[in-house]
């Protein structure tokens, strides 16, 4: 790999080798000419030293412990001594969340990270910034993957010489885990956020995908998602950030640059909001800002760094400048959540068939039949800058909605245990009902179907519900759970209880139980018992008369057509397909 130094200007990997190595705060990377990554033994040490040489500006701490027992290090910085979620509050000063590595082999943040805080605080970035703001710096979140170190964890991407892998120890992608919160680490994580309530956060990534000039891609919510006012914020965050890149050198977008069809670069691009299992679609659930900076993948390591160094000094600035006035924003939609009972939410979002051509920095390439795969490959020459003319999608509408409820969900107590620990993981609040609720009226959610996926996703077995809520009165025995929709985070709150929200506890597969068949009928039963209803039920028999003559694949299904009886016979399960949570429109004493 060819080694490259940056401009002085822009990096202090300019400074000469032996200088770096003499400097207890650099990292392997500087000193290697940021050809290599330190493993993360180096983040201990470094967070450790970092507080020793700034105590009054630096405090290093353990957040959790990884599956393999590995410490997970935070570092919050700060000028102004805020270094304590309790002193930020009192102070009133806007954290940023900068998180390296939860996927550790693109591993980009946290040397970048280092670099950015050393220059801080050594006065050469971000003047006076670190007085109006704290940072709070994850160097490594998926650390057991970070350790799981060797050439080649990222065929598609250029430096450094080794780094970690994608997923932990147990195999689990963190930026997949943040609604459903699997993962030990991902629980640390949520502890953290719950404490510092990070107004911003910015999530380091590199990206896979094709080869272009554009060197990073930032995107992030609430900009097409969210509350509505608090989507100014995010969009100042988002194209202040974008516009401070462009200034510094970079060639950057404001959507991700994955294509629609895979490989094809004339089928375009699309940009619309991440569902909440992401990073950056989780925290507007939260009424917060959520960004991710994904630095290309065939930039090489050097450049990649620098770029990442630069966005997290400028999310530091730019809220350090704007941060009060966006604390105040995001505190209003704070407000506004606890009133949205009664009131539409969207659930989900889609783009519409409204496209507009873009011209995107390419570079010359041809497509051709392959003899290795037999299918159509693309080749790019890197040594002929091309224009691409290509379409964006990029015009957002609310997809799935509904009105919230006035007063909240009850989980009833037989799945109290599964539910509660994600609301704890989450923050939410919650309370336990002591006595029991005979013939209570909620609303109740039956699923008319229940598409069960073909294939296991992240160590689940997700579902697709269909179905709609409807009056409703069940029991409730001592022990129930209420969760009141007039909180701060109702649209987190709803986006893990609606059962057909993208990241619904339910859609991920929690609550399968409640949509499989657990009785049956035996077919000669059925046969017996569908003659005696046929018999005393003229209506019925109408009715499968029709069906037969209408529907001929139901016509020719045995099984259907024995279930047709099966479901409006008294032995059928009525709880199948009821989902076990239920809204209420008041408040239970």
């Amino acid at each position: 790999m060819r080694r490259v130094v940056l401009p002085s200007l822009l990096l202090s990997a300019a400074l000469p080798v032996a200088a770096l190595a003499a400097n207890d705060l650099s990292t392997v990377s500087e000193r290697s000419g940021f050809q290599r990554t330190g493993r993360y033994d180096e983040v201990i040490a470094l967070c450790r030293d970092f507080q020793t040489k700034y105590p009054k500006s630096v405090r290093c701490f353990d957040f959790g412990t990884t599956p393999e027992g590995r410490p997970m290090k935070a570092l919050a910085v700060s000028t102004s001594g805020a270094l304590t979620p309790a002193a930020a509050r009192a102070k009133g000063l806007p954290v940023v969340l900068a998180q390296g590595g939860i996927h550790a082999g693109e591993i980009d943040g946290k040397d970048a990270g280092f670099l950015a805080i050393r220059e801080m605080l050594q006065g050469k970035a971000a003047k006076g910034a670190l007085d109006h703001a704290v940072l709070l710096f994850v160097p490594v979140f998926n650390i057991d993957g970070h350790e799981n170190f060797r050439a080649w964890n990222r065929p598609n991407q250029r430096g450094p010489e080794e780094m970690g892998f994608r997923v932990t120890a147990q195999r689990y992608n963190l930026n997949r885990d943040y609604m459903k919160a699997d993962a030990p680490e991902m629980q640390a994580m949520l502890r953290l956020v719950n404490a510092w309530d990070p107004l911003v956060e910015i999530d380091l990534h590199v990206t896979d995908g094709a080869k272009f000039q554009h060197d990073v891609s930032i995107t992030g919510e609430p900009v097409n998602s969210g509350d509505m006012e608090l989507r100014k914020v995010g969009r100042a965050v988002k194209d202040g950030l974008l516009e401070r890149l462009a200034t510094q050198g970079s060639k950057p977008v404001g959507f991700y640059p994955s294509f629609v069809n895979d490989d094809d670069p004339q089928s375009g691009f699309i940009e619309g909001p991440s569902t909440p299992r992401f990073s950056n679609g989780y925290y507007p659930l939260r009424n917060r800002v959520g960004i991710l900076l994904e630095t290309h993948s065939w930039r090489t390591y050097p450049e990649r760094v620098r770029i990442t160094r630069n966005g997290i000094v400028d999310v530091v600035e730019l809220t350090a400048a704007h941060g009060r006035e966006w604390l105040s924003a995001a505190h209003a939609a704070d407000q506004r959540a606890r009133k949205l009972g009664g009131t539409p939410v969207a659930l989900s979002y889609r783009n519409t068939d409204d496209v507009r051509t873009i011209d995107f920095k390419g570079y010359a390439y041809q497509r051709r039949k392959s003899d290795i795969s037999g299918g159509t490959m693309t080749e790019y020459d890197e040594s002929k800058p091309q224009v691409w003319h290509i379409p964006l999608k990029d015009h957002v509408v609310a997809d799935v909605e509904v009105v919230a409820p006035r007063g909240g969900y009850l989980v009833p107590a037989a799945w109290a245990s599964i539910v509660e620990p994600k609301l704890k993981a989450h923050g939410i609040e919650y309370r336990r009902i002591a006595r029991a609720m005979p013939n209570a009226a909620v609303e109740s959610f039956r699923a008319d179907t229940a598409k069960f996926s073909a294939n296991s996703f992240e160590g689940h077995q997700p579902v697709t519900l269909a179905g709609h809520w409807s009056p409703d009165h069940r029991d409730l025995v001592a022990g129930a759970l209420f969760v009141p929709i007039a909180q701060a985070k109702s649209r987190l709150l709803m986006g893990l209880l609606e059962p057909q929200a993208p990241d619904a506890l339910a859609g991920w597969g929690d609550m399968n139980n409640a949509f499989e068949s657990k009785e049956y009928m035996e077919a000669y039963v059925t046969e017996q018992e569908a003659r005696k209803m046929l018999a005393r039920d003229p209506a019925l028999k109408q009715e499968f008369e029709q069906r037969l003559k209408n529907d001929a694949d139901f016509a020719k299904s045995p099984q259907a057509r024995l279930d047709f009886f099966y479901r409006r016979h008294p032995a059928y399960d009525p709880a199948l397909r009821l989902y076990p949570v239920f809204r209420s429109d008041t408040v239970p004493h």
